[in-house]
């Protein structure tokens, strides 16, 4: 069995992993489920919240010509605390480089919990496009601006002890989630998250995400472009602000959640559910906004 070593490797030393399961080789699905680019981020692997499961389900059944992967896709942060790498988080490394090797442009925009992979910035590894940021042409000719939002985070950027203290206090929230969800299950009640709970209640964390989803759009527009799409506050949506598309592809420890672009240019916000189906959250063109 390859190490957890063995598929950091692969990610960001540009040391190739075999498939460890040819049965994980199968990229094509029924051909609604087909598209032409996927943006997800935070999936933390490395750390026990991560759905890695859910996440190569979703990835089987929607091949794409683009994959953005953007930000916290390991987490380093974690796993200098307390090493956690199960099989799961190596076949989703695995499968991200089988992606590449197909013919699939991936593209990994680091975030803040994966920043040890910036200094690899403008190298190719394993096939997969390490870059700071990129802009995505879509079909229909408009731009998306692809980044993983946490410069636009004022306590990343000027208090890291606050931003960890609230990451351990966040992986606590989501310990405490499980053993939630664990004894709901039995009660037979369908799932629930605290910590989304505990976001859309206090009035400070509603003001942050607005204050960070309107720098972001800011920016985007400043830059020229039609649209943006970021991470990191683990928050889905899609809307318009000031003119530009803001898209915010949420995360694979709760809610997970994507944005993929159709073949005709549309964006679309879905969630992935427990049963394997897709749930649209919501739908933009970007061509109405040029």
């Amino acid at each position: 069995m390859r190490t957890a070593f063995d598929a950091l490797g692969s990610l960001v030393a540009g040391f190739p992993v075999p498939p460890a399961d040819e049965r994980d080789e199968r990229d094509d699905g029924p051909p609604s489920r087909r598209v032409r680019s996927i943006f997800i981020s935070d999936l933390h692997l490395g750390t026990p919240g991560c759905q890695a499961g859910p996440l190569l389900d979703f990835l089987k059944s929607h091949p794409s010509e683009h994959l953005y992967l953007v930000g916290d896709i390991i987490d380093g942060w974690q796993l200098r605390k307390r090493w956690y790498w199960p099989q799961a988080h190596n076949d989703v490394v695995q499968k991200l480089l089988r992606r590449a090797r197909k013919g699939c442009r991936v593209v990994f925009v680091p975030g803040n919990h994966d920043e040890f992979a910036r200094q690899f910035a403008g190298h190719h590894f394993g096939g997969i496009e390490v870059s700071q940021e990129a802009v995505h042409v879509t079909a229909t000719g408009q731009r998306l601006w692809v980044v993983h939002g946490d410069h636009f985070d004022g306590v990343v950027q000027c208090a890291r002890w606050l931003a960890h203290l609230g990451d351990t206090l966040y992986e606590f929230t989501l310990r405490m989630n499980r053993h939630l969800n664990s004894l709901r299950a039995r009660l037979g009640l369908p799932y629930w998250s605290l910590s989304a709970y505990l976001k859309h209640k206090v009035k400070k964390a509603l003001n942050y995400v607005m204050d960070f989803e309107a720098a972001v759009a800011h920016e985007a527009r400043r830059r020229g472009h039609q649209g943006v799409v970021c991470g990191h506050i683990h928050r889905a949506e899609m809307r318009r602000i000031g003119g530009v598309l803001y898209c915010n592809d949420g995360d694979w420890v709760e809610s997970r959640t994507a944005l993929v672009e159709h073949f005709d240019g549309r964006l679309e916000l879905v969630a992935w559910q427990a049963c394997g189906q897709v749930t649209a959250l919501a739908r933009a063109t970007l061509t109405e906004m040029a």
